[in-house]
Formats: C-alpha cells, sequence, structure tokens
C-alpha cells in the first residue's frame, strides 16, 4: 500500500515496521477505524452501522445531504486496500452521477498516509497496485454487462435507475457473492428500491436516516426547504417516504389489495388445438 520513496534499506525496513505497528494498533481492518485514523473522518452512528455491516445486500433510505456518499465511497476504497484484485463498481442513472461518488473516493485517497499506488487513474476508473479496481458506470445495460464478479456494487440514486440495470447487475454476484448496496431517497412507490425496501425480506439489511437525525442539517433549513419543494418532494427528500406520486390513479395500497391468491383460474371450455 506504501508509496515507493527514496529510502535507504534501513529506512525502509524501518518504515515498515511503523506501517505494521499502526495496523495493529489501529485494527484498519475495521473500516470505522480506517475512516477515522487515515482519512480524519468521524462517521455518525448511522454511518458507523453502514462502515461495520456485514449484510451482502444493504438498502440505504438516506436524506440528501446526510452523507451516505461519503460513507459508501470510505467502503468502497476499504474494500480496495484491503481486498486485493477486487471490482467495485458505482452505478448510478448517469455517468455524471456516478462520477460524483468516484471523486469522494479519489480524494479519500489523497489523505491516505503513505498514498496508495495507482497503476491508473483517470475520469472512470482507478486501479491499485494489490489489483482491485474501482470503475464508475452509468446507467445503461450495456455498459454494465460487460463486469463479472464484483466485491462490491453500489448503486446511487437508486429509486431513479431503471428497473432493467438493476436486473443486469444480480447476475454479476453470482459467484463472488459480493456485496449490493442500493442508496437512496425514494421516488414514489415504485421500482426496484421500493420492491427491495418493501417486500425484499429479511436477506436485506435496511437503515433509514432522516433529515432531522443529521447534526449537519438545521431547522432552519428544513422549514425552508418545505416551502420551496412542497409536501410531496419534502417528504421523499428529506424524511425517506414513499409517497404515492402525483400522477398516480390508483394508489398502491388499492392495487394490492385487488390481489389474492387465491383466485382460480378461469376455464373457458377451449380445446387447445395441440
Amino acid at each position: 500500500m506504501a508509496a515507493s520513496l527514496n529510502l535507504s534499506n534501513v529506512e525502509k525496513k524501518e518504515l515498515k515496521m511503523l506501517l505494521e505497528m499502526r495496523e495493529a494498533r489501529y485494527s484498519v481492518n475495521d473500516p470505522i477505524n480506517f475512516a477515522e485514523y487515515f482519512l480524519d473522518f468521524h462517521p455518525d452512528s448511522w454511518q458507523k452501522q453502514v462502515l461495520s455491516s456485514t449484510a451482502n445486500q444493504l438498502l440505504l433510505n438516506c436524506s440528501r445531504q446526510s452523507g451516505k456518499s461519503t460513507t459508501t465511497s470510505v467502503l468502497a476504497l476499504h474494500t480496495a486496500l484491503y481486498q486485493p484484485k477486487s471490482l467495485i463498481l458505482v452505478v448510478s442513472p448517469s455517468l455524471r452521477q456516478s462520477l460524483e461518488l468516484f471523486k469522494k473516493l479519489q480524494g479519500h485517497v489523497e489523505n491516505v498516509c503513505p498514498r496508495p499506488v495507482l497503476f491508473e487513474d483517470n475520469k472512470l476508473s482507478c486501479v491499485f497496485d494489490n489489483g482491485s479496481r474501482v470503475v464508475a458506470l452509468p446507467g445503461t445495460e450495456g455498459t454494465i454487462r460487460g463486469f463479472s464478479a464484483p466485491a462490491l456494487v453500489i448503486e446511487d440514486e437508486a429509486s431513479r435507475v431503471k428497473d432493467e440495470i438493476y436486473a443486469a447487475i444480480r447476475p454479476m454476484l453470482a459467484i463472488s457473492h459480493g456485496r449490493l448496496i442500493l442508496m437512496s431517497t425514494p421516488h414514489g412507490k415504485r421500482g426496484h428500491f421500493f420492491e427491495a425496501w418493501e417486500n425484499g425480506g429479511p436477506s436485506w439489511e435496511r437503515i433509514k436516516i432522516t433529515a432531522d437525525q443529521c447534526p449537519r442539517i438545521t431547522k432552519d433549513f428544513l422549514a425552508e426547504e418545505r416551502k420551496a419543494l412542497g409536501d410531496w418532494l419534502y417528504r421523499q427528500e428529506y424524511f425517506g417516504e414513499f409517497v404515492e406520486t402525483e400522477d398516480q390513479v390508483f394508489h398502491y395500497d388499492e392495487v394490492m389489495a385487488t390481489m389474492s391468491d387465491d383466485v382460480k383460474q378461469i376455464d373457458f371450455g377451449v380445446t387447445k388445438p395441440w
């Protein structure tokens, strides 16, 4: 992990010993200690829950500006550094959005001392000297299908990522048993983010943080946002509520109430010609 320096053999040995002692002392295999010691990032309690989670499937229903991108970028960097040859994919509705999270990871790399060696570092991806790769992707099916066996997939703005993209992501994890993180604010009662949150069952770990639970968001700011956005957007963007879309004719609960497993298939008495 250490960058190459113009040091004598004795100095290199001493540096190696110092690094080993530091890693043993601060248990940097623990993402929380890694974040605090190496990155000077002191996570909130819910962020610690994300960093320490061992769940293979994680749902983050978090307010805007609560820190979910910062948290997952720390987790992505930790995975890249401490799981050699791992592939980490960042997916969102657009390449611009994916790059925002990727830039956060690049910023973290700058803060690690000694700085990790990068064999490749560009706007879309980086490759570490231990063989790990981080790649930012747009939400298009063609780009997703070119990858396999990721250690970690982070789907940002998941409520707005197309369902066919999500369907293309899941088979990638079949062999690697990698982790999948969907993070977003809601966007109506629809799509795979809502379905996973509502009906995904115990295979998902769910973490929800509302704006009033974030110490960096003030009551005055929220009051102004409610006036500016209106109730429908405000409740979704800052309080994680899956609100019916404004143009929805039938409410979700009404549609679900019409469903029944007891209804038998109707036999119209038509004989099939084969």
